[in-house]
Formats: C-alpha cells, sequence, structure tokens
C-alpha cells in the first residue's frame, strides 16, 4: 500500500534523481523498484500533478484498490444516510 512506503510524519521517500531521455523516457531508480516491486511488466498510471508542476506515477493495481476502498467507504456512508432518514425525527 502507499502508505507503507513513507517516511516519517507521511513525508514521501524520496528516490534520487533522474533524467528524461530523448523518447521520454525515465529510469525508476533501483531502490525505488526494489521497495516498490516493480518490474519490467509492471503497469503504472501517470497523472499530471496540480498546477501542472510535475508527475504522479502510480502502480495500476494500487489505484483499482484505492478505488475499491473509496467505494466501500461510500457505501457505508450511504448505509448511514439512509438509516438517519429512517430514524423518527
Amino acid at each position: 500500500m502507499i502508505h507503507q512506503h513513507l517516511m516519517g510524519e507521511g513525508i514521501p521517500k524520496f528516490y534520487g534523481a533522474t533524467t528524461l531521455g530523448e523518447r521520454g523516457q525515465i529510469v525508476v531508480p533501483a531502490e525505488a523498484r526494489k521497495d516498490l516491486n516493480l518490474s519490467p511488466s509492471t503497469k503504472v498510471m501517470v497523472f499530471g500533478a496540480p498546477m501542472g508542476e510535475g508527475l504522479l506515477i502510480v502502480k495500476a493495481d494500487s489505484i483499482a484498490e484505492m478505488l475499491a476502498h473509496a467505494n466501500r467507504m461510500l457505501s457505508g456512508v450511504e448505509e448511514v444516510l439512509r438509516s438517519s432518514k429512517d430514524e423518527p425525527t
């Protein structure tokens, strides 16, 4: 999970710097590949950061997991809202 790779007080771990190649490719540092279990077949999703100042690269299966968790949370909220409507006032 993403929160397992945070250091200290929620500060993301810095793995180093890389340079964009001529074909737009970057090399993910070896330590990051090891820590995050990234292999050549790992699917990632690339998002633009707010204000257009950078990129966010996330494993695709992590996104699916986060969306499933968010969906479960929303279902719980819906259930609470439904039950509160059923209660007499």
